[in-house]
């Protein structure tokens, strides 16, 4: 089996299923920096990635994965459809006089 060439962006899979992508390649000093879809990330010789047995992945389709954070940190409902508001007035999401304590 034949390891693709690593590239900056790219999605591969491990034989174990994991999903890393290159965040780095520097080819002076033949060096690849990956993230994995857990946050790791790691550093390889080519000579190690030659032998490690990859093939060309796609992207996970939750992309926020490696970065640790859930929907609430970016601000997404994913109970409600994107470009969807249950109200088109802004001021209707502001507490209503009754509800505030004095």
């Amino acid at each position: 089996m034949t390891t693709p060439r690593p590239a900056v962006g790219e999605w591969y899979r491990t034989l174990e299923g994991e999903t890393l992508e290159v965040v780095a390649y520097d080819p002076d000093e033949e060096t690849i920096e990956v993230q994995f879809y857990d946050g790791t990330v790691e550093e390889y010789d080519l000579e190690t990635w030659e032998e490690m047995e990859l093939s060309v992945g796609e992207p996970p389709e939750d992309w926020a994965g490696s970065l640790d954070i859930t929907p609430d940190d970016y601000g997404v409902d994913l109970d409600r459809p994107a470009g969807r508001r249950q109200s088109s007035n802004p001021l209707d999401e502001l507490a209503a006089p009754e509800d505030v304590e004095d």
